[in-house]
């Protein structure tokens, strides 16, 4: 049997972290409302960072980096995605609207899920 090897980020064309912060950002803003899940949080992150997010703001009791078990599941993306916490969500969301329409809510999915398919219909809106 062959020998698999794993391939380097170059191979796999992916972004270094400075590439990543000098893309182009889809105009996106990820709002988390006491989201009180450590790994919700960072596969968040995860999938902020596979979208090219604008910003993701951490609301609330949502925790924030630097933390083990953030870390775990965002891999890295705390590093690459443009984020920052602000306690009062209300007052965001004003703000946000202000600028522009808001997309999406979850409802009875998890957190990431609905994070990911928010994220997917507004980006084909834009494609």
């Amino acid at each position: 049997m062959k020998e698999r090897t794993k391939l380097t980020s170059e191979q796999l064309f992916r972004k270094s972290i400075d590439e990543f912060k000098a893309a182009k950002k889809n105009p996106i803003v990820v709002v988390l409302d006491n989201v009180r899940s450590m790994n919700n949080v960072g596969s968040i992150f995860r999938t902020c960072d596979a979208f090219l997010v604008e910003e993701l703001l951490l609301c609330g009791i949502t925790p924030k980096p630097p933390h083990r078990d953030i870390q775990k599941t965002a891999l890295g993306a705390t590093e690459s995605v443009q984020w920052r916490y602000e306690e009062d969500s209300l007052k965001v969301v004003k703000e946000l609207k202000t600028k522009g329409p808001q997309f999406g809510t979850k409802h009875s999915l998890n957190v990431c899920n609905s994070c990911a398919i928010v994220l997917w219909q507004v980006l084909c809106k834009y494609l």
